[in-house]
């Protein structure tokens, strides 16, 4: 199968410029897409460009991710309602050395005729004089044409600087640079990138009389109208640092059912056969959320590792299943705070600790877990207190630093559903 009847099932095809299909049915192709580097990790946003290459990849054509060390410095109007902070160099640089080690992680950058290749336009900008730019490039491209493009219209009410009215002039330069010296024909990205792209292609026929083409993929919605690639914490990132591994695999399971469909065809590279087996699987029990273990399952082990996806699936049992005191102690600190992010927490002094302190009164006095002793002990009598995931059976139990977690937490957990984190300062 092709590379754009690939796209076509998977639901990525937006926007194709005539003749594209015929260029990439000729042989290997070399294209590209630009990532913005004014963060210092992908977020989940960018994971639909970045599969867009690695199917690019895999269908024999030779990608490059083109890292926008310069435009960083200008920013991008598309899609936006106000400017970007521009970034110093050596932010910028920061940034380009973090997401190359993120897109490492999805695309093959070896030595064989398909390899990967990372690309930074500060490169052939950084020596580009304003005077030469505008004599070289700016009198190719009209300003009636510039201003014909959605991302400047949608911009004009509201004022635009000279500064970002010129980035699409600064994006098709990039395309004819890796045109003319990379023999880059194809320039792929969202379709809020398609008035960017097609002005490459315009820079690329008005200089040179040369021809390059145009394939964007369509921009991901929920179901629910909601922005993708936002979680109640915000953006979801590629960086453990940023967003945990237990969080981003919870943000894939979290999938509606409407939603599941269109993500496992684009952020997974399984077969349409297997996809449709899986969806019929899935209709048979929507309950036990099939589709989404399997993208959660696919996305977290690549972005990630297998042994961080199987630490996220068990601190999962341990708040939606039957996870175990063993399982518990096994988490890392940054894993059960990811984990227990959100719920109340509670102060314990050390020295008390030490010295042992009854439960009753560390759940009721010195924590607010209870609000009285009595009813403290009275669901302790009941059976419904837990520590660290254990069944406490005595009220007359003590609890001391045995008990810790990583040398520092205590969980209890009041009935089912309710848990809160005991703290040693």
């Amino acid at each position: 199968m092709g590379f754009s009847d690939e796209l076509k099932w998977r639901g990525m095809l937006h926007d194709i410029m005539p003749g594209t299909e015929a260029l990439l049915n000729s042989g290997m192709v070399n294209g590209y897409i630009g990532f913005d580097p004014t963060a210092d990790s992908l977020g989940v946003g960018n994971l639909v460009q970045i599969m867009t290459l690695l199917h690019f990849q895999r269908a024999g054509h030779k990608p490059f991710a083109l890292i926008g060390g310069a435009t960083g410095m200008v920013g991008d109007p598309s899609g936006k309602s106000q400017e970007r902070n521009l970034l110093n160099e050596e932010a910028l640089n920061h940034n380009l050395s973090c997401q190359k080690k993120q897109l490492e992680k999805f695309l093959d950058f070896g030595c064989g005729p398909c390899s990967a290749e990372i690309v930074n336009n500060y490169d052939w900008f950084k020596d580009f004089s304003f005077l030469d730019f505008i004599r070289d490039v700016g009198k190719h491209i009209s300003v009636n044409y510039m201003l014909a493009k959605d991302s400047v219209k949608s911009r004009l009410e509201n004022g635009m600087s000279f500064t970002e009215f010129s980035y699409q002039l600064v994006q098709g330069y990039d395309f004819y640079y890796l045109w003319k010296n990379r023999g880059i024909k194809l320039q792929m990205g969202g379709s809020d990138q398609w008035g960017n792209i097609v002005t490459g292609t315009e820079l690329i026929r008005r200089k040179d009389g040369g021809e390059a083409f145009a394939l964007t993929t369509p921009l991901i919605k929920k179901a629910d109208g909601t922005k993708f690639g936002k979680s109640e914490g915000g953006n979801v990132w590629l960086d453990p640092k940023k967003t945990s591994p237990y969080q981003f695999y919870q943000f894939w399971l979290n999938s509606s059912d409407e939603d599941v469909k269109k993500y496992i065809r684009i952020f997974t590279v399984r077969s349409k056969e297997e996809i449709e087996t899986l969806e019929a699987e899935h209709l048979l029990a929507p309950h036990n959320r099939i589709l989404q273990k399997e993208l959660a399952h696919d996305i977290t082990i690549r972005v990630h590792s297998e042994e961080e996806y199987n630490a996220a699936v068990e601190a999962s049992e341990l708040l939606f299943g039957k996870g175990t005191t063993d399982s518990l102690k096994k988490l890392s600190e940054e894993m059960l705070l990811s984990v227990f992010d959100g719920v109340p927490q509670f102060d314990v002094s050390r020295t008390e600790l030490e010295a042992g302190i009854p439960i009753v009164d560390l759940l009721a006095e010195k924590t607010k877990v209870f609000p009285s002793k009595g009813e403290a002990r009275k669901m302790l009598q009941g059976g419904g207190v837990f520590i660290n995931k254990e069944k406490i059976e005595s009220p007359e139990l003590v609890i001391n630093t045995a008990n810790l977690l990583n040398n520092r937490y205590i969980l209890a957990q009041k009935g089912k559903k309710n848990y809160f984190l005991l703290k040693v300062v």
